[in-house]
């Protein structure tokens, strides 16, 4: 065995050490997913060994360090708000007004009306294990051109910690209620564009499931970035069939056992760091030359997300059938994009959303995975707002910059 293997077959004996003393019982049980796992994690343990032979974890801990503060990734805020979900968890969600022209003699008033009406707003809701903070390119691109709204969902990011009742885990339509709760908050009047990643396209769908009138009455158009409207539990994440059978069969089990040891399991994700910054960077990204401070800034994000909220949340996923509420959005402007090389929500799903939408602008990024806005944000940017202005958030005059790009070789400006 060469010395870069040995070095990767350690790190995921690490890993897995760690799992098995946090799950117990359980995670003995669940050997054969077990093993499938680390195949998975064994491929990205192999893309760090390495580096890992080379630099000691203390010149690694700076390089991160380092990272963390390359970069405005996640730095930009809004003006912060409070929203209530139906179960009482609250909800962070931060507002960018349109900034007013400078120069320009306030307007008259009108002979008719009391005011001019309220202006679009587009309300970004974003993916599993992330945060309001994964729309960082096109938060910074459209600030001061349209107002828009950026939240975290439950458990994520900046929101309170939501209560799963009776012991039963989050769902996607509480989702979709906590969405019409930040929309009620946020947006109170006037036309509203809803964007949504991943977890967060979902939550779209789920909003037009249990208000429909809402999304008649005042909804202009939908973006749907890199999500289902259903069969996720057929989804098998680069694995080989018998390897993606056996982690459907006992996951949900792992992670529940996982969940109940949090504290232990969190430190053994900060003692393998280097591991599944692989494993991170495999799920997400499919370009090989995206940003190191880009990767890191996503890495960020989902090691941010507590263990037991990962295994809360996991379960919805493969319960989620949203297909007839795509209905809704048949009368609407509607962008579906999704990157080619996505292994976490497949382009076809993306395809399927939009073989029910036909009048939908359907863009597949080559060289994508599943981070996709993150990845090419200047694509993303683009063709967002190409949907504003077809919906008249924007004035076709407007100028969006493409602010910054991903790839390592081009630094953001």
């Amino acid at each position: 065995m060469s010395e870069s293997s040995a070095e990767a077959v350690e790190a995921v004996a690490s890993a897995a050490a760690t799992a098995a003393s946090a799950a117990g019982g359980t995670w003995r049980r669940a050997g054969v997913a077990g093993a499938a796992i680390g195949v998975v994690a064994a491929g990205a343990a192999a893309g760090v060994a390495i580096e890992r032979l080379t630099v000691g974890r203390g010149m690694r801990r700076k390089a991160r360090l380092a990272l963390d503060s390359t970069g405005p990734y996640g730095t930009l805020r809004g003006t912060p708000g409070k929203a209530h979900a139906d179960d009482g968890t609250e909800l962070y969600y931060e507002v960018d007004d349109i900034e007013p022209e400078a120069g320009l003699a306030p307007r008259r008033r009108r002979l008719f009306g009391r005011k001019s009406p309220a202006p679009v707003t587009v309300v970004f809701s974003h993916g599993y294990c992330l945060n309001q903070d994964s729309w960082h390119f096109q938060r910074a691109a459209l600030r001061g051109v349209v107002r828009t709204v950026h939240w975290d969902q439950r458990s994520h990011g900046r929101s309170g910690r939501g209560q799963a009742l009776d012991g039963k885990p989050v769902t996607i339509d509480q989702l979709g209620r906590d969405l019409k709760a930040v929309i009620d908050a946020a947006v109170p009047e006037g036309p509203v564009v809803l964007v949504g990643h991943s977890m967060g396209g979902m939550t779209v769908m789920a909003l037009a499931a249990h208000y429909p009138e809402l999304i008649r009455e005042r909804v202009v158009a939908v973006a749907l970035v890199g999500t289902s409207s259903g069969r996720l539990g057929e989804v098998n994440f680069g694995l080989p069939v018998a390897g993606v059978n056996a982690v459907r069969r006992v996951l949900p089990g792992v992670l529940r056992a996982l969940g109940q040891q949090a504290a232990l399991v969190e430190r053994g994700r900060r003692a393998t760091a280097d591991l599944f910054a692989g494993i991170i960077k495999r799920y997400s990204f499919a370009s090989r030359d995206v940003d190191p401070a880009v990767a890191r800034f996503a890495e960020r994000m989902i090691e941010g997300t507590p263990i037991d909220v990962v295994a809360e949340f996991y379960p919805a996923f493969t319960e989620h059938d949203k297909t007839e509420a795509l209905s809704a959005f048949a009368e609407l402007p509607v962008l579906v994009l999704a990157g080619v090389k996505d292994l976490v929500t497949p382009s076809e799903h993306s395809e399927a959303i939009s073989d029910l939408l036909p009048d939908a602008e359907l863009v597949l990024v080559p060289d994508a995975g599943h981070l996709v806005m993150l990845e090419h944000p200047e694509v993303v940017t683009d063709r967002l707002a190409d949907l504003l202005t077809r919906a008249g958030a924007v004035p076709t005059g407007a100028t969006v910059s493409g602010y910054g790009s991903a790839s390592s070789t081009v630094r953001p400006g």
